[in-house]
């Protein structure tokens, strides 16, 4: 990702309606999808700022690995140790067969082989254990954000349940989010288009619209996982290693 990006993730993670409900999103499909057993050890590969960690915390020990050097310094701050930093899809010195779960939130579609990217991490997971991702969803969505992002793609549905399918894990969940504001954001990329103001810009709403666009998302939190969405922004998958 270009530097801006790791930049506004530092600034905002903490307030952005964006990151805030995610958060709590993720946690409940981890919650009802993939729980960690007892004891469970759990690593965040792409961790960036650390602004997930603290989540992931309450299931068990968490491990992250971040790439760039400044995110990680931060994500360091903020878990108390050290970041592990090696990039997929090698994973050089993050131990094999030693996780109970693995996430990879908004990662995948920023590697060159994602097939040899979800190899690798399955030799990391225990078996049995589980690997949660999320993924922008949408070709046609392909936007600035994507190219300042670094995205090599974005996926469909069918493009990553056959992704999981041809490699080593085992697909146990798969699904839209970020569903309830869709039509909100598809009317505003068209506009910014129409435009030509298609830009990446990422910057905090005014406090009230800030506050109604997290409860908006969030309200996901009590759907994900036991009713399917309608079409969203992000897909996630919840896969198993065997």
């Amino acid at each position: 990702m270009e530097r801006v990006v790791y930049e506004q993730m530092a600034e905002l993670d903490q307030r952005h309606w964006w990151y805030r409900a995610r958060r709590q999103v993720l946690a409940e499909l981890i919650r009802r999808k993939a729980p960690p057993p007892p004891g469970a050890r759990l690593l965040e590969i792409g961790c960036g700022t650390g602004h997930n960690l603290a989540m992931l915390g309450q299931f068990g020990p968490v491990d992250g690995l971040e790439l760039d050097d400044q995110a990680r310094a931060i994500a360091e701050r903020r878990l108390g140790r050290t970041v592990m930093s090696a990039p997929l899809p090698e994973l050089a010195g993050v131990p094999e067969h030693y996780y109970d779960l693995v996430g990879a939130f908004d990662v995948i579609e920023h590697i060159d082989d994602d097939e040899a990217a979800l190899e690798s991490i399955a030799t990391r997971l225990k078996p049995g254990g589980k690997f949660v991702m999320t993924v922008p969803a949408h070709r046609w969505m392909w936007s600035a954000h994507d190219v300042v992002n670094h995205h090599k793609r974005r996926y469909s549905k069918s493009a990553l349940k056959k992704l999981i399918d041809n490699s080593p894990l085992r697909l146990e969940s798969i699904g839209y989010f970020n569903s309830l504001l869709f039509p909100l954001a598809v009317a505003e990329r068209m506009a910014s288009k129409a435009r030509g103001k298609d830009d990446a810009n990422l910057s905090l709403p005014s406090a009230p619209l800030n506050s109604a666009l997290e409860h908006a998302f969030a309200v996901e939190r009590h759907l994900i996982g036991r009713v399917p969405l309608s079409p969203g922004l992000s897909l996630f998958a919840v896969a198993s290693a065997t």
